[in-house]
């Protein structure tokens, strides 16, 4: 039977559609976008009638909907794309599952949600009827995992520096000591987190330069073969022998297109992967990680003893909180019982470094 949830889901699912949309300059990629729109609706009014409801009573987009939509206009509405995709991933892995345990055939729709939004996303989509367009790369960031490392990497420095300070604050009561450690904790795990993304995002680039650098000269030394492959790469897709050799001619005819295209369909890189700067990123999980981190720390900067603990703590746990909340943007759960697990899980972490600091602080006073 379908929950109220499910129908809240197809509900938002539809509003955040509409307003891709509304926004997306490609007109062709906007009549996709309504249409999903009209079929989420759809699926929802049908819910709605098939529990006996009256459908004049569907709800409105849930405050997590409009929120993603205030977020796209902040930061760009691929980050919307982003979260819908791995929203569709979710219902489509549900039903699959709901189908198996049924004994049912899976079904095409199941999936095709997903299919859709990743030929979109990927570029792989011919909505004009041109042959080339459907090939040609759209280049977008699938924002919805920019957001998501954001979030968590706000997570890992709040609860790994509230640990340290806790740590201190049961080893010592001393106010520089802790705001010593827990400043030192900010920066050496900020500096990590940091070099950690810069060279991730280093590496990859210089293997992917690398692997096409060597497409290159693969197509310069021998562009009959690498026709070939890419006319059967359009095979595989389904596409008729013959459109897809002459597909694959069109293509060979400019040797640039022809690299990027190679470069995308043997090797999976798109061309936005390159353009990532890893001194952007390293900056980004810098900052992300030290205002996690700064939160336990501030109230040392005022007070002194169990007030700055308990004040550290309430801080904390209010921004494991929030941080559990702003998690529900992508996972669809409820957004108190994510936020108050975020903040269970912080607080006992805390609770057993404090332990461990005041026993170690005995024994060394002792």
């Amino acid at each position: 039977m379908i929950n109220l949830k499910n129908i809240q889901t197809e509900v938002d699912a539809s509003y955040l559609y509409k307003v891709l949309a509304e926004v997306e300059d490609d007109p062709n990629v906007a009549s996709v976008f309504e249409q999903m729109s009209q079929i989420e609706h759809g699926h929802a009014v049908a819910f709605m009638k098939k529990n006996g409801m009256d459908p004049a009573n569907l709800p409105g987009p849930s405050w997590r909907a409009r929120l993603l939509h205030s977020i796209g206009k902040i930061l760009g509405y691929d980050y919307v794309l982003g979260v819908l995709m791995d929203t569709e991933k979710s219902i489509a892995s549900a039903a699959q599952n709901l189908r198996r345990s049924s004994k049912t055939e899976p079904s095409l729709s199941d999936t095709a949600h997903v299919a859709i939004l990743r030929n979109i996303l990927e570029g792989d989509y011919d909505l004009s009827g041109t042959d080339v367009a459907r090939f040609e790369k759209r280049h977008r960031h699938v924002g919805g995992n920019a957001l998501r490392a954001a979030v968590l990497g706000g997570n890992d420095g709040l609860v790994s520096n509230f640990s340290l300070v806790m740590g201190i604050a049961g080893a010592t009561s001393g106010r520089t000591e802790i705001l010593l450690a827990g400043i030192a904790g900010l920066l050496a795990g900020a500096l990590s987190m940091a070099l950690g993304e810069w060279i991730s995002v280093k590496s990859s680039q210089e293997l992917y330069e690398n692997q096409m650098d060597l497409e290159m000269e693969e197509l310069e030394t021998n562009p009959e073969g690498e026709e070939l492959e890419l006319a059967l790469i359009y095979q595989a897709k389904g596409i008729p022998a013959e459109q897809a050799a002459e597909m694959a001619r069109d293509i060979m005819s400019d040797k640039t297109l022809a690299h990027e295209v190679l470069v995308k369909e043997e090797l999976g890189i798109s061309a936005e992967e390159m353009k990532g700067s890893p001194m952007q990123a390293a900056l980004s999980s810098f900052v992300m990680f030290a205002f996690g981190a700064i939160i336990p720390v501030i109230p040392f900067f005022i007070l002194t003893g169990v007030q700055a603990v308990v004040l550290s703590a309430l801080f904390s746990a209010l921004g494991l909180f929030l941080i559990g909340g702003a998690i529900t943007l992508f996972t669809g759960k409820n957004v108190w019982y994510s936020g108050f697990r975020q903040v269970l899980f912080g607080l006992a972490a805390a609770a057993i470094t404090y332990g461990i600091g005041s026993f170690i602080g005995v024994s060394l006073a002792g």
